[in-house]
Formats: structure tokens, sequence, C-alpha cells
């Protein structure tokens, strides 16, 4: 698994634990990057920082474009990679956007229900049509 794709899972796991758990994400982030052997990857630890700061903006569009679920019903597994994956794909230009939904399908594909890949897929790509439509 490349750098970047496992940097992808620990974020997701972050989210996805603290979303469980209602906990604070920075804070579980802190308590990961202390104990964490092998270390928590800076690219995980950004995804995750971005994905909570930007929060507010990334469910917004999650639930605008989840068509027939809302946001609180969604599978917390996929709730958790869409949030790292909007972030990625709006706020971090260093990534293509194929790789990213790629990326979280696979994650989706891996972690979740059957229906998830294809779901987290149509999800990302309405976003990103909506959102950056001259990319």
């Amino acid at each position: 698994m490349a750098a970047r794709s496992k940097a992808r899972k620990r974020a997701v796991d972050v989210l996805y634990e603290a979303d469980v758990r209602s906990s604070d994400p920075l804070e579980l982030l802190r308590e990961r990057v202390a104990l964490a052997a092998p270390p928590i990857p800076d690219h995980a630890i950004r995804l995750v920082e971005g994905a909570v700061e930007h929060g507010a903006r990334i469910d917004e569009l999650i639930a605008r474009h989840a068509s027939g679920w809302t946001l609180a019903r969604l599978p917390d597994v996929d709730r958790a990679i869409m949030r790292m994956a909007v972030f990625e794909l709006l706020w971090a230009d260093d990534v293509p956007d194929a790789v990213v939904i790629d990326e979280a399908v696979e994650l989706a594909r891996s972690l979740s229900t059957d229906d998830s890949p294809a779901y987290v897929n149509g999800v990302l790509g309405a976003i990103l049509d909506a959102e950056v439509p001259t990319r």
C-alpha cells in the first residue's frame, strides 16, 4: 500500500472513531500521534485537521449531494471516508481529483458495505462537479 493510501486509511480511522465516540477528532488525533508506532503520517494529520477545519462546509456538501440519505443515516465509515475525501478534493491541490475519488472508493470497498463504493463515488463526483466545474 502506498504511503498516501496508508495516510488516508489512518485519517479515516481517526475521523470514524471520533464520530462513533462523539469525541473531538483533533484530541483523538493528538493522542494517536503521541502513542503511535509507527508514527502517524504527516498527510494523515493534514487530512484530519483539514476535515475538522472545514467540517461544517464538508457536511453541508455531503448532505446536499447524498441523495436519499441524511448525513446522520449514512454508514459511519462512509461519512468518515467522504469527509476526508471532500477536504482533499476541495482544499488539497497537490493530489489529482481522480486519485482522491479512487482512493475513497477503495477505502469504501475494503471497509464498508457492498453498496458503499458506488455510493461514495457518486456523492464525491457530484460534489466535484458542483464545486469545481472548471477542473
